[in-house]
Parts: C-alpha cells; sequence; structure tokens
C-alpha cells in the first residue's frame, strides 16, 4: 500500500503527537497543512480523555479557528500561565535538510511561527518525504516579511545577496499577500547554496525587514512520512 500525500501528512503529525505530547504541557501549535492534523490528534486526545491540562498557543488565525473548534485550550505567550516559553512546539515545515535546518512562511505565518518555536524548550517538525532537500531556497523561495513601506529596497537588498526577489501576490483577491501583522512577504529565491544560518542572520539586518522564514537557530527532531506508510524520526 502507497500512502498519498495527504495521507502522509496525517501520519507524520500523528506519529509527533504520540511521541512527544504529555498531559500538562505547555504547547505551541503550527500552521498549514502538516501542522493541522497533528493538532487535530491533540484535539482527539483531548477529548476522550488521553491527553489532559494542556495549554496551547498558537501560531496564526488557522490554527486558533481549528483550536476552537476542537475545544483546545489557547493562550498567548503573553498569558501569566505560559510565562513567554513553552515546552514544546509542533509545527510543518516547507523544507528541511540534513542537518535538520528547515524554511517556513508558504502559509504567511512566519513571523509567530519563529517568535514561538524560539521560545520552545523543544521543537519538533512534520513533514512529508517530499519536503527534504539538499539545500535550502532553491527550490522553495525563502518568505521574507517586509515593513510595506520597505518594499522596493528590500528587493533590491536580497537582489545584491544573490537571490530573485518577487512580492507575493494574494489569490482570489487583488494585490499583494497581506500578513497578519499588516506586512507584505517577498518571496527570495536562492541561486546556489548558500550558508543558510548565515543567511538568516543577514536577511534580517535589512532594514525594513520583520522576519525571514530560515530556521537555522533551533535544531528540531523531525518526523519524516513515507509513501510506505512509514515514518523516519530525525533527531
Amino acid at each position: 500500500m502507497e500512502f498519498d500525500q495527504k495521507e502522509m501528512k496525517a501520519l507524520a503529525g500523528r506519529s509527533a503527537v504520540e511521541a512527544l505530547v504529555k498531559s500538562g504541557m505547555k504547547l505551541g501549535l503550527g500552521t498549514g497543512s502538516t501542522a493541522i492534523p497533528a493538532v487535530k490528534h491533540i484535539g482527539a486526545l483531548l477529548a476522550e480523555g488521553t491527553l489532559k491540562n494542556i495549554k496551547a498557543v498558537p501560531t496564526s488565525f488557522q490554527t486558533t479557528l481549528e483550536c476552537e473548534a476542537l475545544g483546545i485550550p489557547l493562550y498567548s505567550l503573553n498569558s501569566r500561565e505560559i510565562d513567554g516559553n513553552l515546552d514544546l512546539t509542533i509545527d510543518g515545515a516547507d523544507e528541511v535538510d540534513s542537518r535538520n535546518f528547515c524554511t517556513k512562511g508558504g502559509g504567511g505565518a512566519l513571523l509567530l511561527e519563529k517568535i514561538i518555536a524560539y521560545a520552545s524548550a523543544s521543537y519538533a517538525l512534520v513533514v512529508d518525504e517530499s519536503k527534504t532537500v539538499d539545500n535550502l531556497g532553491l527550490t522553495f523561495a525563502i518568505p521574507v516579511e517586509v515593513i510595506p513601506e520597505a518594499r522596493v529596497p528590500v528587493i533590491r537588498a536580497l537582489e545584491a545577496l544573490g537571490a530573485e526577489a518577487v512580492l507575493r501576490e494574494a489569490v482570489r483577491k487583488a494585490g499583494p499577500v497581506i500578513t497578519e501583522h499588516g506586512n507584505f512577504i517577498v518571496d527570495a529565491r536562492l541561486k546556489q547554496a548558500s550558508d543558510s544560518a548565515a543567511l538568516e542572520a543577514e536577511f534580517n539586518r535589512i532594514p525594513g525587514v520583520v522576519e525571514n522564514g530560515f530556521f537555522t537557530r533551533i535544531r528540531p527532531t523531525v518526523f519524516i512520512a513515507r509513501r510506505n506508510g512509514t515514518v523516519e524520526r530525525r533527531d
């Protein structure tokens, strides 16, 4: 039996939850088509009483709505009960390399995703096998969240660093994508293999950049679902 991509995403999410989530945890919950199955599995375990006393911090409106529908208790990083730090965050990724560095932001939620990831004691990524790459940014462009007034100078600065940079256009809405914090997203595709950790810092030094989609300062546990129905855990 061969799993399709939707089934692989669900398998990766369930595997991470079963392996890592414990009652009483403060959890960051990710965004996107691979993270949401993990959120749904947590909701099911809470409903049946297998998990208890979970405090969840969502990374987007999408995740907030899903948690509300499932009855998962929601907080923010600023809530007294959370106090700015989490036990674990589970999220998806657009690409993951052999060092477990990743890129995120295909769904436009990279800013809060990174804040929550970097506030977590442990971080887990759930992906299907198509997301594994040798080098980040060559196939899937690196999202860069930008203050609207800085759009052109940021694009020029990214081009000077060797990237092909374009403003992300919205779907079913005229004009650019607007993030949940009122900013634009510029997608920067690299032309050659580069030092991801160095570029994460370099992109953020450009005036007008709010955050970028490289995640290199935290090494996650990665759950990779494969078509044959197995899940590789890569620590």
